[in-house]
């Protein structure tokens, strides 16, 4: 066989591990899911009326002008909450041995990280499909995103999400053990928090703007608000692309790299 098909197959074993993990010790995916469904409840209903009143709303029961607003946010906070998950499995594979192990043997050296990678992305866009089912049981609809929309909603969350699990990866491979692994991915939680997730950027104070504003997680959830719900993308499609396709390039870098680095 030619070097592509090997490494094509030992890349879909790799990958079939990693699922099978996720499957067995499911544990670790439930806790970082439950983060954004929780505080999409917890926006929504303890929230949800003062917020809609900022919005424009009349601040009583409806709050379907909120949960459309917040459910974008979320779902870019799914992903980044996913791929902590995938920073702590690459550090518990580095400092368990198997690492180790996988280098002695006639495999192609680059399959680990793709299994992992591929498997993230997986497990993300699953994610995010779970946390939209519940967005959808509370109110969330979509009435005007035409196919196309939609496509490009699901092609903008599939190509975040690779971004960030490439940064997630090299997080994990520079980490001693599961737990720094997760602290170091810790930022891929908090940068939607600080984003126009929750609440436009133009109601924050003026010197905490910049934060919101130049960051990758804001023109993303802006692009996505506007594929869903039709407001206005502006440059932030652009930019989004730019983000993910700068991470994607650094995170694969910088995982390449010290992964391919002889142990100490």
């Amino acid at each position: 066989m030619s070097t592509l098909p090997l490494a094509a197959r030992d890349c879909t074993t790799m990958l079939r591990r990693n699922l099978l993990h996720a499957r067995r010790y499911p544990s670790l995916t439930l806790n970082l899911l439950l983060t954004p469904v929780m505080l999409l409840l917890l926006f929504v209903y303890i929230f949800g009326g003062v917020m809609s009143a900022g919005l424009g709303g009349d601040g009583g029961a409806d709050r379907s002008a909120y949960i459309a607003y917040i459910v974008p946010g979320i779902l870019l906070l799914t992903i980044g909450s996913t791929v902590v998950g995938t920073a702590v499995s690459v550090s518990t594979d580095m400092t368990e041995g198997i690492i180790a192990r996988f280098r002695t043997m006639a495999i192609h050296r680059g399959s680990v990280l793709v299994g992992h990678v591929v498997g993230s992305v997986l497990q993300a866009v699953m994610s995010v499909v779970l946390v939209g089912a519940v967005a959808v049981a509370i109110g969330f609809r979509s009435t005007d995103a035409t196919p196309l929309e939609w496509l490009a909603a699901f092609a903008l969350l599939v190509l975040f999400a690779t971004a960030l699990t490439w940064i997630a990866v090299g997080m994990g491979l520079i980490s001693p053990n599961a737990e720094a692994a997760s602290n170091n991915a810790m930022p891929m939680i908090l940068l939607p928090l600080l984003s126009s997730a929750f609440i436009p950027v133009d109601t924050m104070p003026g010197w905490f703007r910049p934060i919101a504003e130049y960051q990758p997680f804001t023109p993303a959830i802006e692009t996505l608000r506007g594929l869903l719900l039709g407001t206005e993308i502006g440059n932030n499609g652009w930019l989004t692309i730019a983000w993910s396709l700068a991470l994607a390039a650094l995170g694969y870098r910088w995982s390449t790299s010290t992964f391919n680095r002889d142990p100490k």
